[in-house]
């Protein structure tokens, strides 16, 4: 196991300036999984287009009887269907290239038909939140694919807007997504990145190559020289993204106003189905008690590399870079195989498929989406999109997205697609419950002190950082531009950067020096255009920690209940499935605990060091 040599990592680098039509097949993900060809998608999207007419003809304005209301439902869900599949087919193809004109043109036309479609079909929400609290009870009682959507509407109906009003938002739908996409074109079709030079030696730089491969480079110089290019580039579109982030945060709000909530906040947890306490627990008790821990580690990896100072382009170097196995695609099945394979032969044969079947994007291609994620459209496999670098950490990547898989896998086959909407505050539970499995199998597989520490160190930089830290941050650093919208106020690049500093220093203290470069952090996250979605990672892990410690005691139980969790979908409320795991998130305790965890993960590998290494 030796460290990747510099002129393997240029010659991987070159990959991220290839072009999509250029990347090897095997290497792509295959859309024809939904449909063979673009036509059976247009044919889907006129079947979507004619029963969004017949359900208007045959159902608006009689929803008055049970049975009317389950059929018009029936109906909903099948629409949704379409509309899902369409979506991804049409969605999923830009998302691997933003430069394609094709595929964009074609997104576009179809969100604009999901717009059409879905404002058509508001008055299906809308008469039912206004129709007699007893017919609904009735009609959920009649049906059990359509029960738990018909208790969703007696929830949401205090906070439904007149019928008309909620017709034409769906309508402007894609304009009021619109800040999402400015910021995606910006970041993955309209920044151009230079090489840049240190030592007078040219290397290659893009949004990807950053993130994936400069952030962990063990040659401190290229290191910096990398992240301070990087930053430069990020500031020449400071102004338009922090335009795009204000009009996403202004219309949140006023749709939490026009919808009569107290505030922001309540606006957007009402989806995840918790409440603020849940919400500002997880960021402040993150941020008092993991903080030292963190910064623990922070002087650990400066120490070891005998850096001059610690920067924040210096968080994410391996502890021991020489013990940083590269890693093919064919060996990260074997991997994931046997690290996973305490969920059961069945879960196995899902991984499986999924490298069979071409349900993943390995490529490194320019325009393709940064970071990685799965989409799981109903009725059909998982899409999981990635850059594969031969890293330890592209392993553990996929395993949590496979996790992700997995989970819609078991609620996508056990509900109605009403009921596969899982709240974003436990949907990362079963993504990061499988980094965890991963590391406690490797763990198993060897004695050696180095080996140990090695597998300790990535559960940190990985696992827990990615998730604790990084996402954490995100969150907290969210939740002060929030404080400043639910004010009244709005936000700009100034502004922005400087919350994002302060967060961060407020966070590592005087471990990590943090510069104006670093405070463009703010710039380089999806998720703050997606609701309060960053703090919910370190909720889900939260989850995670716990019951895989359930599972490392109790075995089998443990599992049983676990997959018991992730066929429940969203039938239960965040509360209720990590119930059913047997962890109550009601209190303090399990968070408190996962930091406890950590931080003793950090003790074991400072430990292991002075073994080692005698530091």
């Amino acid at each position: 196991m030796v460290a990747v040599k510099l002129s393997e990592r240029n010659e991987a680098n070159a990959m991220s300036t290839t072009l999509r039509k250029d990347v090897p097949v095997a290497e792509t993900w295959d859309l024809s999984l939904i449909y063979p060809t673009e036509e059976a998608m247009y044919q889907d999207a006129r079947r979507l287009e004619a029963l969004a007419d017949s359900m208007v003809q045959q159902y608006q304005g009689r929803l008055t009887t049970p049975e009317t209301v389950n059929a018009c439902l029936d109906d909903f869900r099948e629409a949704i269907r379409l509309l899902t599949l369409t979506s991804n087919y049409c969605h999923l193809a830009v998302e691997v290239d933003y430069t394609d004109a094709h595929n964009q043109e074609r997104n576009g036309e179809q969100n604009r038909l999901a717009a059409q479609v879905m404002s058509r079909l508001s008055f299906v929400n809308s008469e039912l939140s206004q129709a007699d609290e007893a017919l609904l009870a009735e009609a959920a009682a009649q049906s059990e694919a359509n029960c738990h959507f018909l208790r969703d509407i007696l929830r949401e109906k205090p906070h439904r807007l007149h019928p008309d009003t909620e017709r034409t938002l769906a309508a402007l739908s894609q304009t009021i997504n619109a800040p999402y996409q400015i910021y995606n074109m910006a970041k993955l079709a309209d920044m151009k990145f230079l090489p840049f030079a240190v030592d007078g030696k040219e290397y290659p730089l893009g949004y990807s190559l950053f993130e994936d491969d400069y952030e962990y480079e063990t040659d401190t110089a290229v290191r910096r020289g990398a992240f301070s290019a990087f930053s430069a580039k990020l500031r020449e579109y400071e102004n338009v993204t922090a335009a795009a982030y204000n009009a996403q945060v202004q219309t949140e709000k006023t749709m939490a106003d026009l919808r009569g909530y107290d505030s922001v906040f309540d606006s957007l947890l009402f989806d995840q189905k918790v409440d603020q306490t849940l919400y500002h627990r997880q960021i402040d008790l993150i941020m008092e008690r993991l903080a030292p821990h963190m910064r623990r580690y922070a002087r650990l990896l400066k120490k070891l590399h005998g850096l001059d100072r610690m920067t924040f382009a210096d968080l994410k170097i391996a502890v021991d870079p020489a013990y940083d196995p590269k890693v093919t695609i064919q060996g990260s099945r074997e991997y994931i195989e046997k690290g996973l394979s305490i969920m059961g032969e069945d879960y196995v044969a899902m991984v499986r498929e999924a490298y069979e079947n071409r349900w993943i994007d390995f490529a490194r291609n320019q325009g393709k989406s940064t970071g990685g994620f799965c989409s799981s459209p109903y009725g059909k496999n998982s899409y999981i999109l990635l850059a594969w670098n031969e890293r330890m950490s592209d392993v553990f990547t996929l395993a949590h997205e496979l996790g992700h898989a997995g989970h819609f896998r078991a609620c996508n086959s056990a509900q109605s697609i009403f009921d596969t909407n899982v709240s974003t505050y436990f949907v990362e539970a079963p993504s990061t419950m499988n980094e965890l499995l991963m590391a406690h199998y490797l763990l198993k597989t060897s004695d050696d002190p180095r080996f140990r520490r090695w597998v300790l160190s990535c559960m940190i930089r990985n696992t827990y950082y990615h998730n604790f830290v990084t996402h954490l941050l995100e969150a907290a650093y969210q939740r002060e531009v929030y404080r400043i919208v639910d004010r009244g106020g709005s936000v700009n690049a100034d502004t922005l950067s400087r919350i994002m500093k302060e967060t961060l220093q407020t966070f590592w203290g005087d471990a990590v020096d943090i510069d104006d470069d670093a405070a463009l952090t703010w710039m380089r996250q999806p998720h703050y255009y997606m609701g309060l979605y960053s703090y919910t990672y370190s909720a889900g892990l939260t989850v995670a920690t716990q019951v895989c410690k359930r599972i490392e005691t109790e075995g089998q139980t443990a599992v049983d209940d676990w997959k018991r969790v992730l066929a429940a979908g969203s039938t239960l409320d965040p509360v209720g499935l990590a119930a059913l795991a047997g962890v109550d998130i009601t209190t303090d305790a399990p968070l408190l605990d996962t930091i406890d965890t950590i931080g003793g993960i950090i003790t074991e590998i400072e430990e292991l060091t002075a073994q080692i290494e005698g530091v």
